[in-house]
């Protein structure tokens, strides 16, 4: 089991793309979106995943990632996803010896652009790049698994 390590912030602008060296389409939905853990199927660029998340506890939760065909990815979207499937583009932003997660929201959720920096441990220094605003961390309003 690995335990994902990671702060979550608002972005303020769009400097993050002038600094981004790569970026790539994302849609997913969510199996079970239960309180003690989520199943959410993702389809990235040309890969797709079954990620099943614990429960988060501050920054910190358990996480297992298995790879799946693309084509049974989209199956379980269209057929056993709960809610809406969400739609956004993920830039990578290099800062600091981190590189940052920009997810840029579409549909529904226009307008919503969070960062997200994995971490080490729970305690790790974070420089904060000139693109991140005000952290969300912990704060479920914005858990992907509550925006579909």
């Amino acid at each position: 089991m690995a335990k994902e390590i990671e702060r979550k912030f608002l972005v303020v602008g769009d400097r993050f793309i002038a600094m981004s060296q790569q970026h790539v389409e994302i849609r997913q939905g969510y199996i079970s979106r239960r309180p003690e853990g989520t199943v959410r199927v993702r389809i990235f660029g040309d890969k797709a995943f079954l990620t099943v998340k614990g429960k988060n506890r501050g920054a910190v939760r358990s996480e297992w990632e298995y790879a799946v065909p693309v084509t049974d990815a989209m199956d379980m979207l269209a057929e056993v996803a709960d809610g809406a499937i969400l739609r956004k583009t993920r830039y990578y932003v290099p800062f600091a010896d981190r590189t940052w997660e920009v997810d840029v929201f579409h549909g529904s959720h226009e307008g919503l652009i969070t960062a997200e920096v994995e971490l080490p441990s729970a305690d790790a220094e974070v420089s904060l790049p000139p693109f991140v605003g005000e952290e969300v961390t912990g704060d479920s309003r914005y858990y992907n698994s509550n925006l579909g």
